[in-house]
């Protein structure tokens, strides 16, 4: 996976490899609730019901529900509260952000030749922030057992000593720079420093466990879709769509890890305290279509089937590092060291790509009283892969994504109840884990209420939703990989203004 690329940085260039990870395919993999306000406050159970901005996201045949031009804006508010345990300590973060969540329209072109069974064609757009990833978790806690410098000597150990020595930072690998932290931040010692072909390493962080360690994430970004859309109906019982889909995903993490210790000093050189920094930037775009159909079984009675395929991702990383510690020795002084290279890698483009979706609706309307409806999704993220496989990091990827990945089920359900030109509404979701484990990522479970009110040619929706997810990522991917339990739980409202035309 070594691609050279390079980036002035204070007069320096780069070029290395980066160690992608199963989280970052899942992540880009999953897509958030959002859309218009009746949609949200349903729960977006939409797939045999249509007339909807948003539902033309799940079914793209649900434009041709339309009898009239439409074009609808909606804004969100979106609060994150994040709890997290760390071996017995809790700590609290949160985060608030403001969106343009969705906006479209849909033109509705009908055909009044009696002798024509094919009624109308409609054309919509709409743009939808699929994924907000602003966000931030703070953990803190004491570690019994573990301390960071086994990610420094997973890494380390079978690299020769000299390739950490005697090859610029901007020319190594993502495994040989996290080697070149270690060794220069002096958490890592070579066991024979004077040979250059040493390629065994040892900690310098004293033994007896009990390791203060916070870690701090700050995220921020999103995932975005714009579908373009078209539809038709069969004598007004049968309806049939496709989305041709481009998405646009820019995401952004700075993590800050920071660990010290008191453990009884010894005749070497020790580290007291160290920080650790890692600034990710990937970004990038992508291509999925969409194929669907709605049924009018009876005039109560609709049935959908949707299949969305996989999306492909043409994705860039930009990975930026620095590493700060402090050691002492038996009646020394403190010694600090600071290693910032002042580079930031920039990496050949890759291509990600994530799991279709199949998704099975119904729906039942009482007549002009309200209705019920239920969705049901799968995808099957171990799917997912990095391409192209045959590149051999992407291998080992490709399986493990196999091996921890697993095919999920998501149910949503909706109900609506209208008094003249006021609609009641409310919804449950259910998503299932992604991962074989349960605990990497848990199930979700969401609520949400709603209203909305006709004006006859302007509409005004409002929705809330709670969502609540419990994850145990560990902090680093490899050998230090313990991490915190985080219970997430989510608060949106939205709000859309609809016009007819």
């Amino acid at each position: 996976m070594k691609k050279i690329f390079f980036l002035l940085i204070t007069g320096l260039t780069v070029s290395a490899s980066y160690s992608q990870e199963v989280s970052d395919a899942v992540r880009y993999s999953q897509d958030n609730l959002t859309g218009t306000a009746r949609f949200r406050a349903m729960s977006g159970a939409f797939g045999a019901l249509g007339g909807d901005l948003s539902a033309i996201t799940v079914n793209p045949a649900g434009s041709a529900v339309f009898s009239n031009n439409q074009i609808g804006f909606t804004f969100s508010n979106q609060n994150i509260k994040n709890n997290s345990n760390y071996f017995g300590t809790n700590t609290t973060d949160k985060e608030n952000s403001f969106i343009l969540n969705q906006a479209g329209g849909v033109f509705v072109f009908h055909d009044h030749n009696p002798n024509n069974n094919w009624k109308k064609i409609a054309i919509g757009a709409t743009y939808e922030n699929t994924n907000n990833f602003n966000n931030e978790i703070f953990s803190a806690g004491t570690n019994p057992r573990n301390s960071v410098d086994k990610y420094f000597l997973a890494y380390a150990n079978g690299i020769p000593l000299g390739d950490i020595t005697g090859i610029p930072y901007r020319d190594m690998f993502y495994d040989e720079q996290q080697a070149y932290f270690g060794y220069k931040g002096y958490v890592i010692n070579p066991v024979n420093p004077n040979d250059s072909n040493n390629t065994q390493y040892t900690s310098a962080v004293p033994a007896g466990g009990n390791y203060y360690q916070e870690n701090s994430i700050y995220t921020s970004g999103y995932n975005s879709k714009l579908s373009f859309n078209i539809s038709t109906s069969f004598k007004d019982r049968l309806f049939l769509g496709a989305n041709l889909n481009a998405h646009i995903t820019d995401y952004r993490r700075s993590s800050s890890f920071y660990e010290d210790n008191d453990n009884p000093l010894v005749p070497g050189e020790t580290i007291s305290n160290l920080r650790f920094n890692n600034d990710l930037h990937t970004y990038g775009n992508g291509f999925s279509f969409q194929l669907g159909a709605i049924v009018k079984a009876t005039e109560a009675l609709r049935l959908g089937v949707t299949y969305e395929s996989n999306t492909w991702y043409e994705l860039y990383d930009e990975v930026a590092q620095s590493l700060s510690t402090t050691r002492q020795a038996n009646g020394g002084q403190s010694k600090n060291e600071f290693i910032n290279p002042n580079i930031i890698n920039v990496y050949d483009s890759y291509t990600l790509q994530t799991p279709g979706k199949f998704t099975f609706s119904g729906a039942y309307v009482f007549g002009k009283y309200g209705l019920i409806s239920v969705d049901y999704a799968i995808k099957d993220y171990g799917n997912t892969k990095y391409k192209p496989t045959n590149d051999p990091g992407f291998k080992g990827l490709n399986n493990d994504m196999s091996n921890q990945l697993t095919s999920n089920g998501e149910l949503r359900i909706g109900a609506e109840y209208k008094i003249n030109r006021l609609s009641l509404r409310g919804g449950y979701r259910f998503e299932g884990s992604p991962y074989k484990n349960k605990t990497t990522i848990g199930d979700l479970n969401s609520y949400s209420a709603g209203l909305g009110y006709s004006f006859g040619a302007t509409k005004i929706d409002l929705a809330y939703s709670f969502l609540e997810r419990e994850t145990n990522q560990g902090f680093f991917e490899k050998g230090f990989t313990d991490g915190a339990n985080i219970q997430s739980k989510l608060n949106n409202v939205t709000m859309t203004l609809l016009f007819e035309l």
